[in-house]
């Protein structure tokens, strides 16, 4: 099965000089991916003549005049940048020429164009931003990681709704549990929002776990965690820095002294080991949940490794049908709701007689 995506090859701190070798790349593995690269062609066509990969099997060119800068504001892009890279990726999965769209461009246009273009999945009021973190069992999921700092429980639910479809399919989990992030594991513990959210968990279709800590997340006490934007994206920049300063740490002390300094030599493949399973860029690739097609936002920083990973995220979504899965389960959920809805005010039109 042919799969095609499209790729803002302008995007990111690093534009084409890591991604094209990243598509090159990630067409030698997976024989039945195509791609687009879009943006200004003379740019495209000038990294690949340096790289001396100038017909390249299953790998097209689409120009765009434009380009979204990184500290750019996200309505002017919207607005003023109808032809930017990021911008024309995004219509070719509107228009079916793509499967899915990677860019490493401006987050906050990034969403903006994309919740524009391709609007959202039935039942789903907003998209959310869907991220991969090292546990102790491998890997978690948490969403939402920044798009929307504020949410009623019933958007919080359709978060947790979208990360058990995408984990269902990607991982083969038919029924992954389900956390939500709060300050306690008592049902009494946390906001409003957070404790209604609860509530339509334990009545949804879902495998709900219950109450996680942020401890919960490390441990990979479930398979998905769900909370608001504000706490999500806190939470990735507290673990990205604490990564860092590990590391940091190490190399300072095994550089001390010289007897530190043999230490170091003779731990040399355990420590590099370590590093590996925390190397960041193997769970580069965020998932921009809840649209009508397929957008995965890279790190800006990212290297070729860490773009690769992303290409790879967007390759495996548009295998697994995620989008109809996430659509088919709202549909339940939304029945349901209207069911406890229509108990609820049974119960109350009872007592008011």
């Amino acid at each position: 099965m042919q799969i095609t995506v499209a790729i803002d090859a302008m995007g990111g701190d690093h534009g084409p000089k890591v991604i094209i070798p990243a598509a090159l790349k990630a067409l030698e593995l997976n024989q039945e991916l195509h791609i687009i690269l879009v943006g200004l062609s003379s740019a495209i066509e000038a990294e690949l003549n340096n790289l001396q990969q100038t017909n390249v099997a299953r790998l097209s060119i689409h120009h765009a005049s434009e380009l979204v800068g990184m500290d750019e504001q996200p309505q002017s892009a919207l607005k003023n940048k109808k032809d930017s890279s990021m911008r024309v990726a995004i219509d070719l999965v509107k228009d079916g020429v793509a499967s899915a769209c990677v860019s490493a461009g401006n987050t906050g246009a990034l969403m903006a164009t994309a919740r524009f273009v391709l609007k959202t999945l039935p039942g789903i009021d907003r998209p959310a931003i869907a991220g991969v973190f090292p546990c102790q069992k491998g890997k978690i999921y948490i969403l939402d990681l920044g798009a929307n700092a504020d949410c009623t429980a019933e958007q919080l639910l359709q978060f947790a709704v979208m990360g058990s479809m995408l984990v269902s399919c990607v991982e083969n989990r038919e029924h992954p549990t389900v956390g939500l992030l709060n300050i306690g594991t008592e049902d009494i513990k946390g906001n409003e929002v957070v404790k209604k959210t609860g509530e339509l968990l334990k009545a949804s279709h879902l495998n709900f776990y219950g109450n996680i800590e942020g401890n919960d997340i490390f441990k990979g006490t479930t398979d998905i965690v769900v909370c608001d934007g504000f706490v999500g994206n806190v939470t990735l920049k507290a673990a990205e820095g604490l990564i860092q300063m590990i590391g940091r740490f190490l190399s300072q002390e095994f550089k001390r002294n010289w007897l530190t300094k043999i230490a170091g030599l003779a731990a040399a493949p355990v420590l590099k080991a370590f590093k590996k399973r925390m190397d960041p860029r193997n769970y580069n690739g965020a998932s921009l949940l809840g649209l009508r097609g397929i957008v995965v936002k890279s790190h800006g920083g990212a290297d070729t490794k860490a773009f690769l990973n992303a290409i790879h995220t967007a390759l495996e979504e548009s295998r697994s049908g995620v989008l109809d899965r996430i659509t088919q389960q709202m549909e339940i959920e939304h029945l349901l709701l209207k069911q406890a809805l229509a108990l609820h005010a049974d119960a109350v039109g009872s007592e008011n007689e």
